[in-house]
Order: C-alpha cells, then sequence, then structure tokens
C-alpha cells in the first residue's frame, strides 16, 4: 500500500483517539465535579455554612481544580492564582503580631470624638441600639448578619467567576483585593485602634497610654459607669439590654445557624481586635461594587449602592465599627481604585505604543505555555 494511502487512514485513527480521550477527560471531569459537590453539601449539611475563610478557599479552590480538568495546564494554575488570597488571610491573622511589635499606642478616644463632632454631640451607635435594639432579634438582623459576613464570601466568590470567564478581569480584581488588603494591614500596623463594643467595654482609667488588649475588652459592657467611653443608652425597648452590645450575630440564631455565630466567636476572639481604622469591610465593599458596577447589567446597579450602605449600618448598628471608620474606609477603597484605575491606562498606552509590559507578560505566560486564553474558558459539556 502506498504511503498516501496510509496516510487517509492514520489522520482517521489520530482524530478519532483525540476525540475519545476528550470525551473521557469530561467524564472525569463531571465526576470530580459531582464528588466535590457531594462533600461540599454532606459537609455544610453536618457542619453548617462555609463562614470560614480558610475553608471558603479551600472549597474554591479544590472546585475550580476539579473543574480545570482536561484544560491543559490550568488546573495547575489553581494553587499559583489564588495564592495572594491565601497571602493576604495570613497577613490579616499576623497584623496583631505587627501592631504588637511595632508598638504604636491604641486609639480608644479619637474615634469616639470624632463621631460625636459628625453627630453634633450624638453617638450614631449608642443612638442605633437605643431606638432599635429589641429583647429578641427581629427579621432584618438576619439580613445584616448575613451582610456582614458576606464580607468574607463575596470577594472570593467573585473572584472564582472571573477566574473561570475572564482571565485579564481576574487579574484586575486581584490587583483590588490585594492592594486595598495590605493597605488596611499597613496602616492597622501603624495606627491600631479600638473598636465602639470594646470603648463601651471599657472606661478612660482603663485605657490610659492607649493598651491593645486591657482587659476591659473581654468583659461586658454591663454596669460600665456611664456606657464607657461610648456613653450610656438613655433609652431601651421594653426587655432589650441597656448597654452597647457587639449584636452582629444574633440574627444567626432566628435561622438556627448556631455553627457560624461559633465560627464568628472563635475568629474574634483570636484576630487583630484594634483593626478598626479603617474599616475594610466598609472599604472592600464598595470596592467591590465599584469594580462590578460597569461589569453588571444596569438593572443590578441598584444593589451595588445599596450593599456598602447596608454594610455600613451594619457595622455602625452592631458596634463593630464608628461611622469615621467607615468613611475612612471608603476613601481608602478610592484611592486604590482611581490608583489601579491610572495604572491600567499607563499600561494600555504602553501597549498600544509597542513597548513590553514586563508585568503582563508574567501574568499570561501561563496562558501562552498552556492552551491559550481561550483554552482558559471551562468547557460547558
Amino acid at each position: 500500500m502506498s504511503a498516501i494511502d496510509q496516510s487517509a487512514f492514520a489522520l482517521p485513527r489520530t482524530e478519532s483517539s483525540a476525540a475519545t480521550r476528550r470525551r473521557s477527560l469530561q467524564i472525569v471531569r463531571w465526576a470530580a465535579i459531582a464528588i466535590w459537590a457531594g462533600i461540599v453539601v454532606y459537609r455544610t449539611a453536618t457542619d453548617g455554612f462555609a463562614f470560614n475563610r480558610e475553608l471558603l478557599l479551600l472549597y474554591i479552590c479544590s472546585g475550580l481544580a476539579v473543574a480545570s480538568i482536561g484544560q491543559g495546564r490550568r488546573v495547575l494554575y489553581v494553587v499559583r492564582d489564588w495564592l495572594p488570597f491565601a497571602v493576604v488571610l495570613i497577613a490579616y491573622d499576623l497584623s496583631r503580631g505587627a501592631a504588637t511589635l511595632i508598638g504604636r499606642p491604641t486609639l480608644w478616644q479619637w474615634q469616639a470624638d470624632a463621631d460625636r463632632w459628625l453627630f453634633s454631640g450624638t453617638m450614631p451607635t449608642v443612638w442605633l441600639q437605643e431606638h432599635l435594639k429589641l429583647p429578641q432579634p427581629p427579621w432584618w438582623e438576619v439580613v445584616i448578619s448575613s451582610v456582614y459576613m458576606s464580607f468574607f464570601i463575596l470577594p472570593y466568590v467573585v473572584a472564582a467567576v472571573l477566574w473561570m470567564r475572564d482571565r485579564d478581569e481576574w487579574k484586575a480584581f486581584v490587583r483590588l483585593f490585594v492592594g486595598l488588603s495590605v493597605a488596611g494591614l499597613a496602616i492597622y500596623a501603624l495606627l491600631p485602634a479600638a473598636p465602639p463594643w470594646a470603648a463601651a467595654r471599657c472606661t478612660a482609667d482603663d485605657v490610659t497610654g492607649g493598651p491593645s488588649n486591657p482587659g476591659c475588652m473581654f468583659r461586658s459592657a454591663r454596669g460600665v459607669p456611664d456606657g464607657g467611653l461610648l456613653g450610656a443608652m438613655q433609652i431601651n425597648h421594653d426587655g432589650a439590654n441597656v448597654w452597647v452590645e457587639r449584636i452582629v450575630a444574633r440574627g444567626w440564631g432566628n435561622l438556627h445557624l448556631h455553627s457560624a455565630t461559633a465560627l464568628l466567636d472563635q475568629g474574634q476572639a483570636s484576630v487583630n481586635l484594634v483593626a478598626a481604622i479603617p474599616s475594610l469591610h466598609a472599604g472592600m465593599t464598595a470596592a467591590v461594587s465599584a469594580f462590578l458596577w460597569t461589569r453588571v447589567r444596569p438593572r443590578w446597579r441598584p444593589l451595588l449602592v445599596a450593599y456598602p450602605l447596608i454594610m455600613a449600618f451594619t457595622l455602625v448598628y452592631t458596634a463593630e465599627h464608628y461611622v469615621v471608620d467607615i468613611l475612612l474606609g471608603w476613601a481608602l477603597a478610592a484611592v486604590v481604585v482611581m490608583a489601579l484605575n491610572r495604572y491600567e491606562a499607563r499600561r494600555r498606552a504602553r501597549s498600544a505604543g509597542g513597548e513590553i509590559d514586563l508585568a503582563e507578560g508574567l501574568g499570561d505566560r501561563p496562558d501562552r505555555l498552556g492552551a491559550g486564553r481561550q483554552s482558559d474558558q471551562v468547557s460547558a459539556t
């Protein structure tokens, strides 16, 4: 048989073999996804929702890894690409030690004075708990508890969706997340500041010299003279406690999510308790909303406006942050967003001029080594 005749038979066999391999990988991928989903559902049913950020990150990375089976080297990039998020989590936990090592005195009074000045002598947290706090959490506290916890979940979910759909957008979001987080953590180390719930438990004598973890922080605000540094509640609903409380987790009791409450209590006991200025809860929610503004359909934009505002109300009402903390968080987010926008504009200008963008080249290198940008899109089959 001639060489031409042999090649005519070899090509179909090669194509058939490749198609069989693709189908086999698809079967393996969907089987792995099913196993992953089963594990997540089982753990959620037995241990509760993954409010722990480390566990959530593990869920996301393992899910992306199994969804990338059959996508060339993409499965290997999960660890590399998601390393910045893990580093941020570690850095946040270490920020308490950094603040202690630097030894800067903790701000206790300035934030309270700033809020009183902003509201003509009224302390917003005290006023809100006077007028809104009930003996048992109403339905809307379920909403604010969920909004508060969304800070620990939403950025990672947005990043996961972008990683699957558009690597350029994903890179832009990672720069925003890491940039804002690093800026906030640096400020926490250099300018430790106590939150309102701690001020309600401590008097001026308790915090002379600006300690970062005085014993008064770990007692109840009940019986503290004059409501501590925050000020006393003058009125209350019948049956509601007459002192300012840290009540961000109360809403989960209505949903019987006691695991969420336990995880939050455990986390709050181990992280930096004097990381109040600026509020990264406020700053990150505003930054995520700003990032998504031009990337979603107009009908979703009212939610992007409402989200940071509801978060701000949540933080003040539950005594997690002062209003001035929130304003500074928004300001930091605006600075980071504007700085990154300028970076993007300069990068595009350099690219248009034919210059080599080293950072972009390094960021895209796996795309070139792998199957290219198109291969980064997960198959719908």
